[in-house]
């Protein structure tokens, strides 16, 4: 056995790479022998960030701050995260004790997932879900426990039957993601209040990553559990970015909001880890938190559109159904009737017709037969990607 691989530990072993970056693997060594490719994949704004929010930035920068940032985050910015948590989602957090500032929603995730497991715990996740998830609770020592997601309609609901069903005495969370990365669903307000009596009478933590909370379809409006009931809130966890609403993806500033000890516990893991995104980010989050918001209208406006073009691109391919999504920017194609394996329909669309997605079964068992399409990018880009995505499918159909 090689040197290196006698010190690695055996719980690194245990992480996986996200199907993206599995599926960019091979896109590189496509391109690298001349391939010209149109990308369907990625989840992220083709936006600029708003420029109210860069010069904010450039303000700091100028003002000298850049020197360490406060490690539980500045408290301009947590008082910004307290308002709009107020203002928006009919929460009440308190700034000093029940907020942190993270280098991102990954960041949150990983030091709730850390801080509030411990080993041989395990952790409902719905399937499918967002791959990433599942490493970071493997990392802290904990298992996923897939629960199983029912299709109908065109879409994917989670029921309390699927839920009991999962259910172990090990289980010590549910982690829920509405919008739901990558299916599309918005919990309403009912399905909510069914998982938080699930949680309830299972005495689980709950959770909640809403980083998609902006983009929303249709009427479908989000709705942040914590905000149900008192007893929810004490068992929650909120976690969010600024990465999607604001265009904001490689500033790394996210935010969590929960109870005081459980905060204080995430608090610990951050100390020892990121201390937090630099000062004159989080000087630029405040500013997209309490500045004008009409630039996040303007971009989920334009979302709506490119959704619309995905749908009508895709309509009337026998045995394909887009399944329209109720927020996020993914939709996802159901291609259950070619009888075709999700992973060899994404390979053949890459190799035959040169467009990138990812396989549904990358999320899950219960993706099966689906693909997920990004419209995070808009114009030429989509239009060309969309043009050979419905081609690859009808040659395969």
């Amino acid at each position: 056995m090689p040197e290196v691989a006698r010190r690695r530990s055996a719980r690194s072993s245990l992480l996986q790479p996200t199907a993206v970056n599995s599926i960019l693997a091979e896109v590189r060594a496509l391109q690298a022998q001349g391939r010209q490719l149109a990308s369907l994949m990625r989840g992220e704004p083709d936006f600029r960030t708003p420029e109210h929010i860069a010069e904010a930035a450039i303000r700091s920068l100028r003002d000298g701050r850049t020197a360490y940032p406060d490690n539980r985050g500045e408290p301009e910015l947590r008082e910004a995260v307290a308002a709009k948590l107020h203002r928006e989602n009919q929460l009440r957090y308190d700034a000093g004790t029940e907020i942190l500032v993270t280098t991102g929603a990954t960041f949150g995730i990983y030091a709730a997932l850390s801080a509030l497991l411990n080993e041989g715990d395990e952790v409902l996740l719905p399937d499918p879900i967002y791959d990433a998830y599942q490493s970071p609770i493997r990392l802290a020592g904990a298992r996923p426990r897939a629960v199983a997601a029912t299709l109908g309609s065109a879409r994917f609901r989670l029921d309390v039957a699927s839920l009991e069903d999962a259910w172990t005495p090990s289980c010590r969370m549910l982690l829920l993601n509405t919008p739901w990365n990558p299916v599309g669903t918005v919990f309403r307000k009912d399905e909510l209040l069914e998982i938080a009596g699930f949680l309830e009478r299972r005495k689980l933590l709950l959770l909640s990553d809403e980083i998609y909370e902006a983009i929303t379809y249709d009427g479908h409006l989000h709705v942040s559990p914590a905000a149900l009931s008192a007893s929810l809130r004490e068992r929650c966890v909120l976690v969010n970015s600024l990465s999607k609403t604001y265009a904001m993806t490689g500033w790394r500033v996210g935010y969590c909001a929960g109870p005081p000890d459980l905060i204080a516990a995430m608090f610990l893991v951050l100390q020892q880890s990121s201390r937090g995104p630099a000062t004159f980010i989080q000087d630029a989050a405040a500013a997209a938190l309490c500045g004008p918001q009409d630039c996040v209208a303007g971009m989920r406006a334009e979302y709506a559109r490119r959704r619309a073009r995905v749908i009508e691109e895709l309509r009337g391919i026998s045995g394909v159904q887009v399944m329209a999504p109720e927020g996020g920017f993914f939709a996802m194609v159901d291609a259950r009737a070619l009888l075709v394996p999700s992973d060899e329909i994404r390979r053949r669309l890459l190799h035959d017709a040169g467009v990138v997605v990812v396989h549904g079964a990358a999320y899950g068992a219960g993706g099966e037969g689906t693909l997920r399409v990004s419209f995070g990018s808009g114009g030429d880009k989509l239009a060309e990607g969309l043009r050979r995505l419905r081609e690859g499918l009808l040659r395969i159909r």
